[in-house]
Formats: C-alpha cells, sequence, structure tokens
C-alpha cells in the first residue's frame, strides 16, 4: 500500500508541467509526505465510519493518504469521501487514485467537479433552509486550498458573504467554508500560509476560528519552499487540525524544517500563550520554544502606541499614482521623499545617488496633502526578505539633513509620528533602539509569519513607557562608538 500512495509524487511532480490553469487556482499539490503527516493528525477515536470532504482535492493526494492509514490502523470497515475538484485535468484522475482501498474498505465516493465556494455555499444555503443549524455530516476535511486574493466585487466574496463569511483570499475561504460544513465534534486539517495569523483583513477568518472551534494542532514550517519543493513560493506555511465546538484547552506545536520531518519537535501550550487575553485583534501567535517573550519577561512592557500617544500610519506616497511628480535627485520645486531603500544599517541616508529609486516629489496642489511637516520620526520597512536578519527594519527622520519644511514618504514606510508631526529627539531615537533589538524581533515573530510589518501589526504590540524609551534614546544619542547588536540587547535588559 505504501508503495502505491507513493507513486502519486511522481504524478504530481509530472503533473505541474500540465497545469495550464495553474496561476488561476492557484495549484500547488500536495507531497506525499505532507499529506500522511496531515492525515496522521486526526484523533484515532474519531476515524470509526468517517465522513470525509477534501476541498480542491487535486488528484486525491490527501484522501488517499487517509485511507491508507485507515487501513494500516484498521480503524473502520467503511468510509465515505466527498471529494471536489474544478480542475478536470486534476479531477479525473481522482479515482484512479482511490481504486487500490476499495478492495481494503467499503469506500463511497463522490467526486464533484465544481468550485468549491460555489458549491460550499450551495451546500449551506439549502441545509440552513431546511434545518437552521450547523451540522451537515463531515466528520473529518483534509485541504490544501488555493492560495489567491478574492476581490472585493467578485461573484466568490459575494456567495461568502451570503453565508457569513468575510474573508479576502480564497485559502481562508476554504476552511472557513469547511468548518461550517462539519458536524459538531468534526475535525480539519489544512495546510495554509500563516500570513493568517496577524493583520487586519485575516481577523474576521480568526475570530470564526475562534467562535466556531477549538485549536488542537499547530505545525510550522520553516517556509513554503520547503514544504513544496517543486513549486517556487517563499510563503511560510502552517498546517492546523482544528474540533468544531469542544472546550479550548492547551495547544500542540510542532515544528520542522521541512517535509521529511526528521528533525520534529512537540510541545504543548497554553492557549493563552497562542491568542493573548485581551487581544481585540486576535493575533495568532506560534510560540516555538519554552523561552518567555519580552512582554512575559518585564511587567514593563505594557503599552501600546495608543497608550504612549504615537500613532502609526503607512506613508501616504505611492509612486505609480503619482509617477509624474517624482524625481531621481533633488531641484527647484521638490522636497524629500524616504523609501525603505533610504534605511541603512547606520541610519538613514538622504540624498541616495545610486538608487533605484527617487529622492524627492514636485510639491504641488496635487501632492500637498501626501507631506509632514519636517521633523523626528521613527519608520518602519513595510517588508523585509526572508533573508534579512531582522523582520522589523527602522530608522530615524533627523530634520536638521533635510533643507525642508516638509518630508514626503513612501507608501512601503510606516511612519511613527504625533498627530502628523514629528516627536522628541529621544524618544524618536529610543523607539528605533527598541524596534531594533533581538527581544523584540523574537517577541514580533511570534506572531508574524511572513516579509510584512503592517501598521496593525505595530498598534498590536506592547512597548515601555515613555520614560524608558528616551531612555534609551538619550544612551543612543550619546554613545561615542558604533552601537552593535549586542550592545542594544545588554541595554534594552539593563533599563527594563
Amino acid at each position: 500500500m505504501s508503495e502505491t500512495i507513493e507513486v502519486l509524487d511522481r504524478e504530481r511532480i509530472e503533473l505541474n508541467n500540465l497545469l495550464v490553469n495553474k496561476a488561476e487556482y492557484s495549484q500547488y499539490l500536495t507531497p506525499v509526505s505532507v499529506a500522511r503527516f496531515m492525515a496522521s493528525l486526526f484523533d484515532k477515536d474519531k476515524l470509526e465510519n468517517p465522513k470525509i470532504l477534501d476541498a480542491g482535492a487535486g488528484i486525491g493526494t490527501l484522501t488517499a493518504a487517509l485511507m491508507e492509514r485507515l487501513v494500516s490502523e484498521q480503524k473502520t470497515f467503511s468510509a465515505e469521501c466527498t471529494l471536489v475538484e474544478v480542475d478536470n485535468i486534476l479531477g479525473h484522475r481522482i479515482q484512479d487514485t482511490l481504486s487500490p482501498f476499495r478492495g481494503k474498505l467499503a469506500l463511497e465516493s463522490l467526486e464533484v467537479p465544481e468550485d468549491f465556494i460555489e458549491w460550499g455555499v450551495s451546500v449551506l444555503d439549502k441545509q440552513l433552509g431546511m434545518f437552521r443549524q450547523l451540522d451537515f455530516g463531515f466528520t473529518h476535511a483534509i485541504l490544501n486550498p488555493p492560495y489567491r486574493k478574492i476581490r472585493s466585487n467578485s461573484l466568490h466574496r459575494k456567495l461568502l458573504r451570503s453565508v457569513e463569511i468575510e474573508t479576502v483570499n480564497l485559502y481562508s475561504a476554504f476552511v472557513s467554508l469547511a468548518i461550517k460544513l462539519l458536524a459538531e465534534g468534526g475535525q480539519v486539517v489544512a495546510i495554509i500560509p500563516r500570513s493568517f495569523c496577524n493583520g487586519p483583513y485575516y481577523k474576521p477568518f480568526r475570530q470564526l476560528i475562534l467562535e466556531k472551534t477549538t485549536i488542537k494542532h499547530l505545525h510550522l514550517f520553516e517556509s513554503r519552499d520547503k514544504a513544496f519543493k517543486d513549486d517556487a513560493v517563499l510563503q511560510e506555511n502552517v498546517i492546523m487540525m482544528l474540533e468544531r465546538g469542544g472546550n479550548q484547552g492547551q495547544v500542540k506545536i510542532s515544528t520542522s524544517k521541512d517535509d521529511s520531518f526528521t528533525d520534529y519537535n512537540e510541545t504543548y501550550y497554553p492557549f493563552d500563550k497562542v491568542v493573548q487575553k485581551g487581544d481585540e485583534e486576535s493575533f495568532f501567535h506560534i510560540p516555538t520554544s519554552q523561552e518567555e517573550s519580552i512582554v512575559e519577561l518585564f511587567p514593563s512592557v505594557k503599552y501600546s502606541l495608543k497608550d504612549l500617544g504615537i500613532s502609526v500610519s503607512t506613508g501616504p506616497v505611492v509612486g505609480f499614482r503619482t509617477k509624474e511628480n517624482l524625481r531621481m535627485m533633488p531641484e527647484d520645486g521638490t522636497v524629500p521623499l524616504l523609501y525603505p531603500t533610504h534605511i541603512e544599517p547606520d541610519g538613514v541616508k538622504w540624498v541616495k545617488e545610486n538608487s533605484k529609486k527617487p529622492n524627492a516629489i514636485v510639491r504641488n496642489d496635487d501632492t500637498e496633502k501626501m507631506f509632514y511637516p519636517n521633523g523626528f520620526y521613527t519608520i518602519i520597512r513595510r517588508r523585509s526578505s526572508k533573508e534579512e536578519r531582522k523582520r522589523v527594519i527602522s530608522g530615524v527622520v533627523i530634520p536638521d539633513i533635510f533643507n525642508s519644511p516638509v518630508l514626503g514618504f513612501d507608501n512601503g514606510l510606516n511612519v511613527l509620528h504625533k498627530e502628523k508631526n514629528g516627536m522628541q529627539r529621544e524618544l524618536a531615537f529610543g523607539l528605533d533602539v527598541y524596534l531594533s533589538s533581538t527581544l523584540v524581533d523574537k517577541y514580533f515573530r511570534l506572531f508574524n509569519g511572513h516579509t510584512q510589518v503592517n501598521a496593525t501589526d505595530l498598534r498590536a504590540m506592547f512597548f515601555p513607557s515613555t520614560e524608558i524609551l528616551v531612555l534609551l534614546g538619550s544612551w543612543s544619542l550619546s554613545s561615542k562608538d558604533d552601537i552593535t547588536q549586542e550592545d542594544i540587547d545588554n541595554k534594552l535588559k539593563e533599563v527594563l
């Protein structure tokens, strides 16, 4: 049986070259090793006569892995499977994938060659009209959903809203529908990008998970290119196992570098280490060690930016929308324009003569509303690459380097400010020191699984008091030598 299912890996690799709708459907077929791991996560005592949903089934690898487990463990004599796959190139192979199991147990399978969102919403609509309850018989759902944004004016968005699902991506839509289609006590295992853990756009998805399910198990991969070696997609992934209803207890967190699972490690954590009490954004933290975070280590780290009277905004200059006003170098009638590239390891540098980005923007009636008064600001890159050592990369805007009453900030920056004005010099430098620390980098990575740093993420973080931040800034400004990472980390621990 093991040899039979491993044939699917060879077929998966061959099919990658035949998928003409790969971009449209965002198709990343599941490796057998990942499928087997996912199938192993379902509770043993819930595998009797399962009714299985495989949404976006591909060639049926996930269902086959679960069938392989059922046969090997002899947990049941029958199983019902519903496999939904819109791509005919993949869907017509499903019956061949399942055929080896038909002689091992009583297997009833229904192949649904439809769009899962359209099909799932229609099932929900029919059942709601008859019973007004969310119990449709599926005991297990297993899925590797597509990963693509959903346009706000699309049919998918309209259909999802009709069943009270508000989300921005196909992967979160698939998991939301699967949850709603589960029977009480049913379980869902899904491999999805970790981007849902934070940010405002996935807040309704996180809330649906928290309201309808208990979180049983989260498995973290280093990155998507480790779990899906044959697809060039850089996206940190998580495998989640959720149960419909139930009482939330401890959460099992496991990790592995790649899909070989040779370095698999697992630990149980209290639920409030995954979703913190009182967090209005419902961010998901995924701790990977018992090491305490900066918030747990130091009770003085308890203030939000709002508590400190500090605002955070995304830079208002969107280059492609005002392309005619951009200038590579400053000239008469322009003001300084700062991009992420202007943040260097030793501070904010302007002008950058060898930069591919403009250094200035024309000041006129169209651009006037985009500018901030010249002053001290702490700025943070909104994006960082996987190769960079730190996720949060910040710098301080020093007004003396600009001969201009106003400044422009690119959309790729987050700007910390005081009511759209600059702030006290020591405070700006103190924020930069704090954000540059190793403890903050580790803290931020607990809930941020991608390379973006959004304004919402910064608003959800905790900081020390203004007095401590000013103390850090004064230390930074008075230091004559280059400050090392070790200096920053030691000084932060000292003042906290």
